[in-house]
């Protein structure tokens, strides 16, 4: 049988005692962990394959499209879209919604085909 152990951060211990929450020490406290994870759960990723698509297609997203792109993601969320197409201007990204993870992107060139599977929406950003 093994027994599962969870790993506490040693907690700062006020001199005061009572009334005063403890402060995980070294981590900037309770605040600044959940905004960082509050940021790291938001902002979109971008997946390794999507990366080389880009990269091969020499095809560089600009802070201004990611903000383009995070808002389409946010609009598809608020519909309940699970898997979306977003088009931006000349360039097919298919994202997962739920993950917040940019998996592929399509250039005009491979764009011919037609055909995306897999997806419940299609944003234009």
């Amino acid at each position: 049988m093994v027994n599962k152990v969870n790993v506490v951060p040693e907690v700062q211990r006020s001199p005061a005692g009572r009334g005063q929450s403890p402060v995980p020490s070294g981590q900037g406290g309770f605040a600044a962990t959940l905004s960082r994870e509050t940021e790291r759960q938001e902002s979109l990723r971008i997946s390794s394959h999507a990366q080389k698509r880009l990269s091969s297609s020499r095809i560089s997203l600009t802070e201004a499209d990611l903000r383009r792109i995070d808002g389409a993601v946010r609009k598809a969320s608020e519909k309940g879209a699970n898997q979306s197409l977003i088009m931006l201007d000349d360039l097919a990204l298919v994202v997962s919604v739920k993950n917040k993870v940019l998996i592929t992107a399509v250039d005009e060139a491979r764009q011919k085909e037609g055909i995306f599977t897999n997806i419940d929406s299609v944003v234009i950003a």
